[in-house]
């Protein structure tokens, strides 16, 4: 077999690459060890456990690339405002999306709706879809790219685009190199009914363990449902995950203080180790990393699928200029386009996580004391709460052009 182009890996970032690119003229092969197949959805089903912060230019991405009806055809929870407070002192902030003139701030989206409204749209174009399938060996030449699946077939390709994950086999098999750490931390998630409601709002609270959110679910019988990811020591994350459904929603409700009352049900918890990895190069020739397999960040205010989708549409938009000016899209120069752009600014939102996670878990009196006093300042500012809410909707500054208005 050959293609123009290899995509490893059919999650929400890499399906959303090849249908960007679904209708350049290229051949598209896509690559992934899943069945590759549309579930059915029921709006009665529970709600799966590993969910995402839809931003705004997440939203316009995914709408460009036709798989936003089917989005909120299935599930979507859209949010309108933020409250963020301290658990060890006084200090809130609060984000609205009036503030910038927005009807919301996102949608907080079930990874699997995501991922299954995007693969509706890979089966309706002419992509090959190769499921069921892992990369065995990868051997780079002058002619490209040989790869060699777990039933024996060959692919050639002169471009491989990494899209697999945070433990990404392509990564490892061309031997890029990364920098990663553990955060001792694991986070568990589940759906929780509480007793209020969530007002279509976030509710975070940060504590010296870690920090918690509840993220607000629409449900179909108008019940009180959220998401939740809580940030804990493994020590304590295997302690809650071993407490029976009682204790665990009692547990709960103290670590959230009750913010939405009692935690009235608790669907089945998981509990995911946190590791932060960058690799050093997003690129060399022939060969990209995108998503999780260039980056993973800390869940803290849930932007690791949104710097994907970014990702994934730079990319797009880089080999599309390169293909209209005649260029070899394989090339170092071409793909290095991208990495300028991505680079910096994954960087940065991977800084700013790190930053929050060191403040808030610090145990010093004199840190706790700058903390509280720097989140009431920062909700009186304005303006500095109006850039946050930018950054956080996806209105930067050199955004790609499926993210734009």
């Amino acid at each position: 077999m050959h293609a123009d182009l290899i995509i490893v890996g059919a999650g929400m970032v890499g399906s959303t690459l090849a249908l960007a690119l679904k209708d350049s003229g290229l051949n598209i092969i896509v690559v992934d060890r899943s069945p590759l197949a549309v579930t059915s959805f029921s709006a009665e089903q529970p709600f799966e456990p590993r969910v995402s912060a839809l931003s705004i230019a997440s939203q316009r991405i995914l709408e460009r690339v036709q798989a936003w009806p089917g989005i909120v055809q299935r599930r979507a929870s859209p949010y309108s405002e933020m409250h963020v407070w301290d658990g060890s002192g006084t200090g809130k902030i609060d984000f609205s999306a009036s503030s910038v003139h927005a009807k919301v701030l996102g949608h907080i989206v079930e990874n699997k709706v995501v991922q299954d409204a995007l693969l509706e749209q890979l089966h309706k174009s002419e992509i090959t879809l190769l499921a069921h399938s892992t990369v065995e060996q990868l051997r780079h030449s002058s002619n490209g790219w040989l790869m060699l699946l777990n039933d024996g077939r060959e692919i050639r390709s002169p471009l491989v685009i990494a899209a697999d994950g945070a433990n990404s086999a392509i990564r490892s098999l061309t031997g890029c190199a990364t920098r990663e750490w553990d955060y001792l931390h694991h986070a568990i998630v589940t759906s929780v009914r509480c007793e209020q409601a969530h007002q279509r709002t976030a509710w975070q609270r940060f504590t010296d363990e870690g920090p918690l959110a509840l993220l607000p679910l629409q449900h179909q019988d108008g019940k009180n449902w959220c998401s939740i990811v809580w940030s804990v020591p493994k020590e304590q994350a295997e302690k809650i995950m071993a407490l029976d459904d009682a204790a665990f929603c009692a547990a709960l409700g103290q670590a959230s203080e009750q913010r939405l009352g009692a935690i009235l049900h608790a669907d089945a918890r998981y509990a995911i180790p946190l590791r932060q990895r960058h690799a050093k190069r997003y690129v060399e020739p022939g060969l990209a990393l995108i998503g999780d397999a260039a980056h993973s960040i800390h869940p803290l205010a849930g932007q690791g699928v949104n710097l994907g989708f970014l990702d994934a549409a730079v990319l797009a938009e880089v080999l599309l200029h390169a293909l209209s000016r005649g260029e070899n899209i394989a090339s170092e120069r071409v793909l290095s386009r991208f990495e300028r752009r991505r680079m910096p600014e994954n960087l940065a939102m991977m800084a700013a996580m790190e930053s929050f996670q060191h403040l808030f878990q610090a145990d010093a009196l004199a840190v706790r004391w700058l903390r509280n006093s720097g989140l009431k300042i920062v909700d009186n500012l304005s303006q500095a709460k109006t850039l946050f809410v930018r950054q956080a909707l996806g209105l930067g500054n050199n955004l790609p052009d499926l993210a734009k208005p």
